[in-house]
């Protein structure tokens, strides 16, 4: 009882700390210095530039290439397996993985395939894997989606996402000063008002967590593996796509290692990799 006193007591200094109007400001003088991108968030040609953003910039490209090892790990499990990767459009997993199908809802000139996610092009029990970045939350429909993975996977296969999680910290880092909406209290749909700016950063949790029982009677032959919290600091601090990087590169190992720090991606992480499995045949 008092462990968890202790946490609460913590809890609520943090959430004071984010409430407090000087550092609001602060930080959105800092945040608000952003890449002049003059496409619409939906043309193609944001997703390539932001594609060209996050090969410039070492500090991010090391992020995306943490975020990728939980991806070729699965599929080093697997010599010669079928791995998919959904939402490809600003990535670079196929200079890591190069076996691995990249696919996107829009047309883009370095992804092998463009389909919509509800509805994919492959038969069932024939892939692997599903690998996703910052894709669930774009996403229409995701009922849809799981449908698909349930049917398209083979028993056994994993789809692994990297997601905004939902925490204090980055509840009020999106909600303040992400274009993206973070609604967790909302329902599984998200208006479908374009690949992009479509979203509701709040649906992992959605489905995963807050609904986890609904999404194990919708779904009977998935099964949620995992959920592990990470990237506390690291993709703000990069400044992502939008900004600047804020913080030197050589300083990328210090703010890794602050999510070694007890309670810190409890508290803090922005985002998580979630891994559900197909449950093997009886």
């Amino acid at each position: 009882m008092k462990k968890c006193k202790k946490q609460g007591s913590f809890h609520t200094r943090l959430w004071h700390i984010y409430s407090n109007p000087y550092l609001y400001h602060a930080i959105a003088n800092v945040m608000a210095v952003k890449y002049s991108i003059e496409t619409h968030l939906d043309d193609p040609q944001t997703t390539i530039r932001h594609r060209e953003i996050i090969l410039s910039k070492k500090f991010l490209k090391k992020i995306y290439i943490q975020w990728y090892g939980s991806f070729m790990a699965e599929a080093a499990k697997h010599p010669g397996g079928r791995f998919l990767e959904i939402g490809s459009g600003g990535g670079f997993l196929k200079d890591l993985l190069p076996n691995v199908i990249t696919s996107d809802i829009m047309p883009l000139p370095h992804v092998e395939m463009q389909f919509s996610a509800e509805k994919m092009p492959f038969g069932d029990n024939e892939l692997d894997g599903i690998f996703m970045v910052n894709v669930l939350h774009h996403i229409p429909h995701p009922y849809n989606f799981f449908s698909e993975a349930e049917r398209t996977l083979k028993p056994g296969g994993k789809i692994i996402m990297i997601e905004p999680a939902n925490t204090p910290l980055s509840q009020f880092i999106y909600k303040h000063f992400h274009h993206e909406p973070f609604l967790p209290g909302a329902g599984w749909e998200i208006d479908s008002t374009g690949p992009l700016s479509g979203a509701n950063g709040a649906i992992p949790y959605i489905t995963m967590i807050r609904d986890r029982k609904k999404f194990g009677s919708a779904f009977p032959q998935l099964r949620i593996d995992s959920i592990k919290l990470h990237t506390a600091f690291l993709y703000t601090v990069s400044g992502g796509v939008s900004r600047r990087c804020l913080v030197p590169e050589f300083t990328y190992s210090f703010w890794k290692g602050l999510e070694k720090v007890p309670l810190v991606n409890t508290l803090c992480a922005m985002m998580g990799t979630y891994t559900v499995s197909k449950k093997a045949s009886a």
